[in-house]
């Protein structure tokens, strides 16, 4: 048996096209909310591989679930169904307002999913004028040409163009600005409940309730963009139940698998008609072995105690960088929701959330950015207290030395 191929972190500048620029390590293990290196060095995961690791690493639950499944049948692909797919899809019909749902393998195919659903109802309607579609401003839905050109941040689409036409960004929560673009030519509005990667940024309920209101008036598709926000993330298992409004569609994905590729458009029995039978699709969506874990996630998900314990979670870190920020004033606000949570930082350290996170590796801590302004935690829901309390003591350290 050959030796398996030595690698260090200088394999990926010399093999891997440059489109990340990954920390200086190699993570190798996980367990729960802490994760090794080559070196043996541990770290307490803040970042749950960006929202996905919702409970944590080799949960065993959905280890069972994916070695099980694994034994069993594989991928198939669309000319045939099977059972785990049609479980989970029960699953989240049952939970939420949706009645059909489309598989695939990602946040991006979700929301290109739902885009092109809105586009074409409304040719199906004979409006072929009706293609226009009303994004916001620092938004993020995927890398897809067509879900990058939606998502509200020039940085990452301005280098691919041409890029497709028919959309238009307004400014996050202003209403007044959005009923300024949204008329009859409007076939879709899609937007995150809470904007993730644009800088952990709420949306104030009567902006989506506005929303709401202007796509029923203009007969439009009303996207709710649940890639970061959903599967409890905010400590409901979709934020949209805690806005008191209802989309007609739902992308999800990250943490629907927990680390295993998938994501899910769900939507209402008139909408799903709009694709027929040919009309969509995908080789891999919907395939066994992802469905199988995805369903696992979902049934530990789903419960009042990962539901509230995410409530409860959201406490112990307000108050552990509150109390940081009281002896290293850096973060002029911390918001989010449940276990989403983005600290703004202050003028005197602004474009410096990129050194803190890296400061936080050496001190052996995972967090995130969501632009350069804002450090970002996404832990898993299930992180035990302890990990919490370690991992602030070891993110302390860095902020000190961010500020000595």
């Amino acid at each position: 048996m050959e030796q398996p191929i030595a690698v260090t972190r200088q394999s990926f500048d010399d093999w891997m096209v440059p489109v990340y620029a990954p920390a200086d390590f190699i993570l190798v293990r996980g367990e729960g909310s802490q994760v090794w290196d080559q070196q043996g060095k541990s770290y307490i995961d803040f970042a749950g591989g960006i929202a996905v690791n919702a409970l944590g690493h080799a949960h065993p639950v959905v280890t069972a679930a994916l070695v099980e499944q694994a034994g069993k049948l594989w991928h198939l692909g669309n000319g045939y169904t099977n059972e785990p797919v049609l479980r989970l899809a029960k699953l989240l019909i049952d939970a939420t307002f949706a009645d059909k749902v489309f598989f695939c393998n990602s946040g991006a195919e979700a929301n290109e999913a739902a885009l092109k659903l809105a586009r074409k109802r409304a040719l199906d309607k004979g409006n072929s004028s009706k293609n226009q579609i009303v994004a916001f401003n620092n938004a993020f839905h995927g890398r897809t040409l067509f879900t990058v050109s939606a998502g509200g941040q020039p940085k990452y689409s301005k280098d691919f163009a041409p890029l497709p036409g028919g959309i238009t960004h307004t400014p996050f929560n202003d209403l007044a600005a959005a009923a300024e673009v949204i008329n009859d030519h409007t076939c879709a509005v899609i937007v995150e409940p809470i904007q993730g990667e644009g800088g952990v940024l709420p949306a104030d309920p009567a902006f989506l309730q506005g929303l709401r209101e202007l796509c029923d008036r203009h007969d439009a598709v009303l996207i709710f963009d649940e890639v970061q926000t959903g599967m409890g993330r905010t400590g409901e298992l979709y934020a949209y139940t805690q806005y008191g409004v209802v989309p007609d569609v739902l992308t999800t994905a990250k943490a629907l698998g927990c680390g295993f590729p998938i994501g899910a458009m769900l939507t209402t029995d008139e909408l799903a008609k709009t694709l027929g039978v040919g009309t969509h699709g995908t080789t891999y969506g919907g395939n066994p072995l992802a469905t199988a874990v995805a369903g696992a996630v979902f049934s530990i998900i789903n419960t009042p105690e990962v539901l509230e314990g995410v409530k409860q979670r959201h406490q112990w870190f307000l108050d552990g960088l509150n109390k940081i920020n009281q002896q290293y004033p850096i973060f002029s606000e911390i918001r989010g929701g449940g276990l989403l949570i983005g600290c703004q930082l202050t003028q005197d350290y602004a474009g410096k959330a990129k050194q803190i996170t890296q400061l936080a590796n050496e001190e052996g801590v995972i967090a995130l950015i969501a632009g350069p302004d804002v450090v970002r935690f996404t832990p898993s829901l299930i992180i035990p207290e302890q990990d919490v309390k370690e991992g602030l003591a070891r993110f302390a350290r860095a902020v000190a030395r961010i500020c000595s």
